[in-house]
C-alpha cells in the first residue's frame, strides 16, 4: 500500500503510517530499529531495494531522506516536504517513508526525521553516497547509534578512508569493511590450522579499492609483520599470501566467486568467497550496534603509510602476472622476528599476532597509537 503526501508535515506522515497499518490489518508495530538512508534521487532506488532486502532479516522503519535542489532562487527560499508512505508488500517486512525535502527545510532534515523515529529503538544512519566528512558530527548522524558509510562509492576511495580515520567515533563503520569479513574469517581459520610463524604478507587487489587497503592495514596492525600491497586486475580482492616458516599460505580468488586455499602440507581446497550484494553487507552491519574496535584499530593504522601504488599501465608488458609476481609496494617493514601464528584466534577480528613487532621503528608503540574511543554505557 502506498500513500502520497504533498506539502505535508511529520504529524500527517505518522497518521498515514497508522492508517496504512490498519488498512492492511497489522496495527501492531513489530520493527526492531529505524534505518535512516541519506541519498540522492539517482541512487534512491538501489539504496531502498537493498534496505528492503535487508529488512527480511531486520524488520525496520526505513526513512529515506532525499534533498532536492531547487532550480530558481525563489524556489530555494520556499520550504516543502513531500512524502511517500509504503506499508505491507511495498515496504519489505517493515515500513518505508520516502522524504523529499525542498528549499530551506533540506538544511534541517534532522527536524523532519526526529518525530518519525521508532520510540525506544536503535537508529542506524546510512549514507549510500556522499557521506559527510564527520558522520558523527552531522545532524542526522548524531541521531544514530550506528553510522554506515561506503568509501567505495566515493570519488577518491583512499582519500575517503583517510577522512574516516581522522573523524572516527565509536559507532562508525564502512561497507568496505564488511566486504572483507569472509576474507578475515577464512584467513583466521587458516592460521589456526598451522603451527608456524608468519614472516610476511602480500595482499593483491584492484587499484584504489578501499577493501583491499583495509585488509592490508588490518593484517599489518594485527600481525606486526612486513605487508605488501600488490595491484591486480580484480575483481576486488584477488589474493592474500602469507609467508610462514612452514611454507606459504595462499588464498586466491580470480573470478569473484570461488577461491582456492593452499596450506603447507595439505591439498588445495576450493572455498566459496563470492562478492556480496549491498543488501547482504547492510544486513551484516545491522547485526551489531556496538562499536567495532577492530575496524577502528585497522583504520587508524594509516592509509598514508601504504605508500605509492604501481598502476596497470606501469607494468612491464612482456610478462603475464602470476600471483607471486604482482607489482608490490611496501606497507609495513618490520625488522623484528615474525609474529607467532600458532595461537591465532578463529574469530575474524584477530588473526595470529604476537608482540614480536613492537620494536619496529616504523610502527608506533601501543602508547603512541591513537586511542580507540569506547562507547558511553547506556
Amino acid at each position: 500500500m502506498k500513500i502520497d503526501l504533498t506539502d505535508t508535515t511529520a504529524s500527517k506522515i505518522n497518521k498515514a503510517l497508522v492508517k496504512g497499518r490498519r488498512a492492511i490489518g497489522t496495527p501492531a508495530v513489530g520493527m526492531v530499529l529505524t534505518l535512516v538512508i541519506v541519498t540522492d534521487e539517482e541512487n534512491a532506488y538501489d539504496a531502498l531495494k537493498a534496505a528492503n532486502d535487508a529488512s527480511l532479516e531486520h524488520p525496520s522503519r526505513t526513512l529515506v531522506v532525499i534533498k532536492r535542489v531547487s532550480r530558481s532562487p525563489r524556489d530555494r527560499t520556499k520550504s516543502r516536504l513531500d512524502a511517500e508512505v509504503r506499508v505491507g508488500a511495498d515496504a519489505g517486512t517493515g515500513e518505508t517513508v520516502i522524504l523529499r525535502l525542498y528549499g530551506e527545510v533540506s538544511d534541517h532534515a534532522q527536524s523532519v526525521v526526529l518525530p518519525l523515529l521508532l520510540p525506544d529503538a536503535p537508529v542506524v544512519v546510512w549514507w549510500s553516497v556522499d557521506a559527510p566528512r564527520d558522520p558523527a558530527g552531522d545532524p542526522l548522524g548524531a541521531l544514530g547509534q550506528r553510522r554506515v558509510t561506503d568509501s567505495y562509492a566515493a570519488e577518491k576511495p583512499v582519500e575517503e578512508l583517510k577522512a574516516r580515520a581522522e573523524s572516527y567515533e565509536p559507532g562508525d563503520t564502512d561497507l568496505s569493511w564488511a566486504r572483507i569479513t569472509p576474507w578475515r574469517s577464512m584467513l583466521a581459520a587458516a592460521l589456526d590450522q598451522v603451527d608456524c610463524e608468519v614472516v610476511s604478507v602480500e595482499v593483491a587487489g584492484e587499484e584504489a579499492n578501499p577493501s583491499v587497503e583495509l585488509l592490508a592495514m588490518w593484517l599489518a596492525d594485527r600481525l606486526h609483520v612486513h605487508v605488501r600491497r600488490a595491484v591486480s586486475a580484480g575483481p576486488g580482492l584477488t589474493q592474500v599470501r602469507l609467508e610462514t616458516t612452514g611454507g606459504p599460505i595462499t588464498l586466491h580468488r580470480s573470478d569473484g566467486a570461488m577461491a582456492t586455499l593452499a596450506l603447507p602440507g595439505q591439498p588445495d581446497r576450493a572455498v566459496a568467497l563470492k562478492r556480496r550484494e549491498t543488501s547482504e553487507l547492510l544486513a551484516e552491519e545491522l547485526r551489531r550496534l556496538d562499536p567495532d574496535d577492530t575496524y577502528a584499530s585497522a583504520l587508524r593504522f594509516g592509509v598514508d603509510r601504504l605508500g605509492g601504488i604501481q598502476s596497470a599501465s606501469q607494468r612491464p608488458e612482456a610478462a603475464t602476472w602470476t600471483p607471486g609476481e604482482l607489482p608490490v609496494r611496501p606497507v609495513h617493514d618490520s625488522s623484528e622476528p615474525a609474529a607467532k601464528a600458532a595461537g591465532a584466534s578463529a574469530s575474524a577480528s584477530t588473526p595470529a599476532s604476537a608482540s614480536a613487532g613492537e620494536g619496529d621503528p616504523g610502527r608506533p608503540t601501543p602508547a603512541q597509537m591513537p586511542p580507540v574511543k569506547k562507547a558511553d554505557p547506556q
